[in-house]
């Protein structure tokens, strides 16, 4: 009988560590820890089309992030969205002529704000827009075009040696 408590007992605590260890593993990847976090500084930017970014997608600068994706609006003068993104303060020196891209990871992943370095010597403060951006590439667009230009009887253009 002591035995049988003694095996109960293990078996809960064995299944008590898995639960807490399947909710850990579960809440950094959410990163639902970073969600209540609102250091660093907004910048924002337009685009024409954003694809399938979303709220909380990474910001990255030559492949490190460095920030995420706050808020997406819609202007309904430009019908342009509005992406608010907010950079670690750590990152304080990124040119006002920096450039965003939405790009995406891997052919079909999921998509993020790519910034590219400027050249000027002011830097990004908070509240700061961004004037230099490039859209989401849509697949469908693109194989669209191309079937477009095939039914045409439109040939690629040719390669020069």
């Amino acid at each position: 009988m002591v035995t049988l408590k003694k095996l109960e007992l293990a078996v809960g605590v064995f299944v008590a560590l898995g639960l807490a260890a399947f909710f850990m593993l579960a809440m950094k990847v959410s990163n639902i820890a970073e969600l209540g976090e609102d250091k660093g500084y907004k910048v924002i930017a337009r685009f024409e089309n954003i694809g399938g970014l979303k709220v909380r997608a990474p910001v990255t600068l030559g492949g490190v992030r460095i920030g995420r994706v706050v808020g997406i609006d819609l202007d309904l003068g430009s019908y342009e969205a509005i992406v608010t993104f907010s950079i670690d303060p750590k990152y304080d020196r990124l040119p006002t002529d920096s450039s965003a891209s939405i790009l995406t990871s891997g052919l079909l992943g999921e998509q993020y704000v790519g910034l590219e370095p400027g050249g000027m010597e002011s830097y990004l403060r908070d509240g700061s827009t961004l004037k230099l951006t490039q859209p989401a590439l849509v697949l469908e667009k693109l194989i669209g075009r191309m079937l477009t230009n095939a039914a045409a009887g439109e040939s690629p253009p040719a390669k020069t040696p």
